[in-house]
């Protein structure tokens, strides 16, 4: 009997969560309506462009950028290789957008294969080219603006959404910029 009860205990946890997980609250209007204007139009900020041109012209395979984002996850601390994409001129850019209002939590650039290019703050892959902040905004080259749900961050303690912007030049996406924006700051 009481294994009847704790299984259907289980049960109710389980699908309670499940429950949770579905119901995403998305982000609110003057969120989206920042994404579309100030936000989409870091994407071509000159300092931007040229650090991803420069990320691009190395030419790295699939396999190196996956071999970097496995050691990236095992480093507790931060490599001196981070710090070289924390303290760039476009990471230096970055943190003064960042700086320009209290609302940002995060910001990183990425390559045309969703490699990190510049970061505020350590993120916790190198690789974000799996990931729908990468791959919807990237949108194979085309560029597009992605605003993802609310959701809450343990290491910050708020409720946080990630906006993906094209990085463009010429009128074509040649990589993405991930803003973190705390919706209780905006």
């Amino acid at each position: 009997m009481k294994r009847v009860i704790l299984l259907l205990v289980a049960g109710l946890f389980f699908v309670a969560n499940a429950a949770l997980v579905n119901a995403a609250e998305k982000a609110p209007q003057k969120v989206v309506d920042l994404a579309h204007s100030t936000l989409a139009a870091i994407g071509s900020d000159p300092v931007i462009v040229n650090a991803v041109k420069t990320e691009n012209a190395k030419g790295k395979t699939l396999a190196q950028i996956q071999t970097k984002d496995k050691d990236w996850k095992s480093f507790a601390g931060i490599a001196d290789y981070m710090k070289v994409i924390m303290e760039s001129d476009c990471a230096k850019k970055l943190k003064q957008i960042q700086e320009s209002a209290p609302y940002y939590s995060e910001i990183f650039v990425m390559d045309n294969q969703g490699a990190n290019v510049a970061m505020t703050d350590k993120t916790s892959d190198y690789w974000q080219g799996d990931e729908a902040k990468f791959q919807k905004s990237f949108a194979g080259g085309a560029g597009a603006v992605f605003v993802d749900d609310v959701e809450f961050d343990e290491s910050s303690q708020a409720y946080l959404v990630q906006i993906s912007v094209p990085v463009m030049d010429g009128g074509k996406a040649i990589g993405a910029i991930t803003f973190g924006i705390d919706v209780d700051k905006i």
